[in-house]
């Protein structure tokens, strides 16, 4: 285990007192534990949001996602339009 002396706010050391109460944790490490894990969870591996995969949807229908073999094909795609 790993112990590290911080310094937090008033504000930052309500909040852990409050995760503290509502997970009946013994200390602020548990709670500073369980808010970095939860958390650390979602900013490593986010979600993708439901407008996201709306808007990939929709790059993909216009072909924005075309790959090309040559410059020739580009060219070919872009004046055709």
């Amino acid at each position: 285990m790993v112990q590290a002396m911080i310094e937090i706010s008033k504000e930052a050391n309500q909040i852990l007192n409050i995760i503290k109460a509502r997970y009946n944790l013994k200390t602020k490490s548990e709670a500073i534990s369980k808010i970095v894990i939860e958390w650390g969870a979602n900013i490593i591996e986010p979600e993708l949001r439901p407008e996201y995969l709306e808007k990939l949807g929709k790059i993909e229908k216009e072909g924005y996602g075309e790959t090309f073999n040559s410059i020739d094909q580009l060219r070919k795609k872009i004046e055709k339009k």
